[in-house]
């Protein structure tokens, strides 16, 4: 694996990588038999996991799983969409720049860089939900207008030899972004240079096409967190660049050539886990000398790095990043807990560690990911409750592909 150095971020943030259990909850049932089928159209499927929690499942062209995304999530869209207006009225009068002029410079310098099949789905998406394409345009760039946490850990600190992979969204909860969550599986048809893209699951919003929380059929993972260098935008978005990496990776390898080699926006931290138990954490920082930084298991902060902060311990079987004081400390100081005397990590073990204060009080989602048998678990804030605090779904993503090709129309 290529190595770079790492900057931390001022911006708390944690990533590490652990080994969990076969089954966190214990309920050893296909997670599929939970899904039911809301409605349908010609190439996607909304169903109800346990009858709480949205999950969309699109398929086909950009032009079908736009169109098929904008039918079945029309409300949805219309709602987000009503969210940003608001959040941009408040952006506007609190920094007194105008937030339309500013997210229209980040589309514009963005774009050069935007796989046409991203803006082909979004305009088809447009179409069929009644929103204008400047609309679903402006609910796909609006993280680049603002600037989270993950965990896991891998070896013996844990159970049984599969990379588990926690990622902590911390992020806008008092808007209620969480209201109209959606758990989406894409399932893209067309091929890049003669090689079929992934299928890959995505915690997320009606009317986003990008993603921030997300894992593909190949069992790469990767979460991501905000840091500064807002107006930074000559290159691919954040959101965009994730799902070029679900669709066209396989490995955590693949991910770093990948971001090495593209134009990037604004500075973002990201956590990548595969199924060969490969992991790293990655921050890129738009605009400078060094936009590419790696840092890898047992490894410290550099020395000449501003604003350093102190790691409390090194792993050799885990990475993690953390903004100075309280939550760095918690977070080891649990691993610590959650391994003393010969305890080994699960999942259920990981959705206790990055409970507050590792995790911040704006904590949107959560998820845990495992590579290496395709499950994962969820978690949305719910009313007064923070992500970490509220009820985790449970998925696989080849068996929820296999409903959704057994359903189908």
């Amino acid at each position: 694996m290529k190595k770079t150095a790492f900057v931390l971020p001022l911006f708390a943030f944690v990533v590490t990588f652990l080994f969990g259990p076969q089954n966190a909850r214990g309920d050893d049932g296909n997670p599929a038999d939970a899904l039911t089928i809301v409605s349908q159209t010609d190439h996607g499927m909304l169903c109800k996991l346990e009858g709480q929690r949205d999950v969309l499942f699109i398929e086909g062209t950009a032009e079908e799983m736009g169109a098929a995304h904008g039918e079945l999530m029309t409300e949805g869209i219309d709602s987000l969409a009503n969210i940003i207006g608001a959040v941009a009225l408040a952006y506007t009068a609190e920094k007194k720049v105008s937030f339309e002029d500013q997210i229209k410079e980040a589309q514009n310098r963005c774009r050069p860089f935007t796989p046409k099949r991203f803006i082909r789905e979004m305009n088809a998406m447009a179409e069929t939900s009644g929103q204008k394409p400047s609309t679903i345009r402006k609910i796909n760039f609006f993280p680049e207008m603002f600037h989270c946490t993950g965990v896991a850990v891998r070896g013996p600190m844990t159970v049984d030899g599969n990379v588990r992979h926690a990622r902590v969204l911390d992020y806008m909860k008092d808007i209620g972004l969480q209201e109209y969550a959606v758990l989406m599986v894409f399932m893209p048809s067309e091929k890049l240079d003669g090689k079929p893209l992934n299928a890959w699951i995505s915690v997320s919003y009606p009317g986003f096409l990008g993603t921030v929380t997300c894992m593909n059929e190949k069992g790469l993972a990767m979460g991501e967190m905000g840091g500064g260098g807002v107006g930074q935008w000559d290159g691919l978005s954040m959101t965009f660049l994730m799902r070029r990496v679900m669709e066209e990776c396989s490995t955590v390898q693949e991910a770093l050539d990948l971001i090495q080699s593209t134009p990037l926006t604004c500075t973002y931290y990201y956590v990548l886990s595969d199924a060969s138990n490969d992991i790293a954490a990655v921050v890129t920082e738009a605009g400078t000398d060094h936009p590419v930084h790696i840092v890898l298991p047992n490894e410290d902060y550099p020395d000449w790095m501003p604003n350093k902060s102190v790691m409390p311990k090194k792993y050799p079987d885990a990475v993690f990043v953390s903004g100075r004081g309280e939550r760095i400390n918690a977070l080891s100081q649990r691993l610590d807990e959650y391994t003393a005397d010969g305890k080994k990590i699960d999942s259920q073990a990981m959705m206790e560690i990055v409970k507050r204060p590792v995790c911040m009080k704006e904590n949107l989602h959560d998820a845990i990911f495992e590579p290496a048998t395709g499950d994962f678990y969820f978690a949305e804030a719910q009313g007064d409750k923070i992500g970490a605090d509220s009820k985790y779904f449970k998925g696989n993503i080849a068996k929820f592909i296999e409903f959704y090709k057994a359903n189908k129309k």
